[in-house]
């Protein structure tokens, strides 16, 4: 079982080792106890050069003491680091006579790279587990765990390295192996090889234990060795933005990294949280800046980071260099060429570029703005121009200018009943007993706008004519629909029904009702 920290290649070899334990169970074929063979044979190797780097780690605070001119203090760390050194050895020596007790019982030859039994589940069980729990899991089970009790004093937060499957938070509560002892779990219908991995996994979290245990010891003499264990690949590209037909240009290279090593990171000044992953997290908001005709701006930050190595602090500084580039909003409306005056005109504004950043605020000139769902904005003009402004996190984003159109105004029909009348040709005389004006919006208009293009003529005026001269009226009437009847019975043939209308609404989006002022309209109706 791993400390705490753990480096990548660490957490690598946990996995590894959940896997193996998933498949123990599991009847493999031969391809996967071959695969089982690789593992054991790739920790055998990673074993090897963490043992060595712990060897140069002595080496590193014999130096250090014999610099510091072989103070009590440093001596007696010295010899515990020794010590450590010793009492890991003495339990990789035990692992190595297990695993060759275990490989000589499945009738495999040690020391050879193949093995001529790699399955023998059988032997290994009777090796392993023994009849009454006698096997060899079982003290070294005890063996394990003693070790990590010892190195505790140098890495207190240092976990036992042989748990049963109950204590062993890798191992699901629900799963059916969780009854399972120490050599039950790892050893169980095991193949040989598997098994070896399993041993070979296990001297790994010991030379890990050893690492950090001689790591603090380091620390204390100021003898702290930067080992870069951990390794990838980066790319950095000119830009990750190219079009068809140019040259894509970036540069790949090899990043080293130290785990454990503390650094203090800065950016631009301000402290940064540094990562398990040893990775400083530069997050900020672009700040619009002076942007060229193509609408980019140049800008930089500066990154620092300090180590301290031999007892100094030593300092990188890196200046990075970005282009900030102007957000293209795209409005999208009925009619974004101009807006109608005193009316709603919804907009949609989006800036692509800011993705799911995008948190837009408006404001306006020449307009009252009412914001709506996430990028939708309505304008009531109330001037001839209106500008609106669009912002984003607090970030000016740009501003749209806008015209703006009076609203048409409506065409007024009178009918008389359901036909409308003939100004020419004349109306039926006994048609006038209802008498009703429609105001009908502008089609354009209309259209773009069906909210605010509701209209009623509120107030008309109507005279039954004989030539010059008035016979009855004029009649008031309030709404679009009068009454006639009286002048039906008065009316002869050749008499004029006159109408003039003295008042017309329109109801708004907000349901507001608005006088209109337009032109007087009359109708000079002849009577049959």
């Amino acid at each position: 079982m791993a400390g705490a920290k753990e480096t990548p290649r660490q957490k690598m070899i946990g996995m590894m080792y959940l896997v193996l334990t998933a498949l123990l169970a599991l009847q493999v074929n031969s391809a996967i106890l071959l695969k089982f063979k690789f593992i054991d044979d790739s920790l055998t190797d990673v074993n090897a050069k963490t043992d060595q780097a712990a060897a140069n780690t002595v080496k590193g605070i014999e130096a250090a003491v014999k610099k510091n001119q072989n103070q009590a203090g440093d001596i007696a760390v010295l010899k515990k680091s020794e010590e450590i050194r010793e009492e890991t050895k003495k339990v990789v020596d035990y692992l190595n006579e297990v695993r060759d007790k275990l490989i000589t019982s499945t009738e495999n030859v040690k020391g050879k790279n193949d093995y001529k039994n790699m399955s023998a589940e059988d032997k290994v069980a009777i090796t392993m587990l023994g009849g009454k729990q006698n096997g060899l899991a079982y003290p070294m089970q005890k063996r394990l765990n003693d070790y990590s009790e010892y190195i505790k004093q140098f890495v207190p937060d240092a976990m036992p390295l042989a748990l049963d499957a109950k204590n062993d938070p890798r191992i699901a509560p629900s799963s059916e192996q969780k009854n399972k002892s120490f050599a039950e779990l790892n050893f169980e219908n095991t193949p040989v090889v598997a098994a070896l991995a399993v041993l070979s996994q296990k001297e790994t979290e010991v030379l890990k234990y050893q690492a950090d245990a001689l790591q603090k010891q380091a620390e204390k003499v100021g003898a702290k060795t930067i080992v870069f264990d951990k390794l990838g690949a980066f790319a950095s590209a000119e830009s990750n933005t190219v079009a068809a037909g140019t040259k894509y240009k970036a540069d790949l290279f090899l990043t080293a990294a130290a785990t454990g090593l503390k650094q203090n990171m800065t950016y631009n000044g301000q402290p940064l949280k540094v990562g398990p992953d040893g990775h400083g997290k530069v997050e900020f908001t672009a700040r619009p800046g002076n942007f060229d005709a193509s609408g980019n701006a140049k800008a930089s930050w500066i990154g620092k980071i300090t180590i301290n190595q031999g007892g100094r602090d030593t300092t990188f500084t890196q200046k990075v260099d970005y282009t900030v580039t102007k957000p293209v909003m795209q409005i999208q409306s009925a009619s974004v060429q101009a807006l109608y005056y005193e009316c709603g005109n919804k907009l949609s504004v989006q800036v692509p570029a800011l993705g799911a950043q995008y948190q837009p605020a408006f404001s306006a000139s020449g307009a009252q703005v009412i914001t709506g769902q996430k990028g939708e904005v309505t304008l009531v003009p109330n001037a001839r121009e209106v500008t609106l402004n669009v912002s984003s996190g607090g970030n000016a984003i740009g501003s749209q200018e806008f015209k703006v159109r009076p609203v048409p105004n409506p065409t007024i029909q009178c009918y008389a009943g359901s036909t409308e009348v003939n100004e020419k040709a004349g109306t039926p005389a006994s048609a006038l007993r209802s008498i009703t004006l429609r105001a009908v919006a502008d089609p354009g208009f209309k259209t773009f706008l069906p909210d605010d293009a509701r209209y009623r003529v509120s107030h008309f005026q109507a005279v039954l004519a004989r030539g010059k001269r008035p016979v009855i009226g004029p009649v008031e009437v309030n709404g679009p629909t009068g009454n006639f009847s009286n002048m039906v019975d008065a009316a002869k043939e050749g008499d004029r029904l006159y109408i003039e209308v003295k008042g017309v609404q329109r109801q708004n989006f907000q349901n507001q009702i608005k006088d209109v002022q337009m032109p007087s309209r009359i109708f000079n109706v002849p009577l049959q």
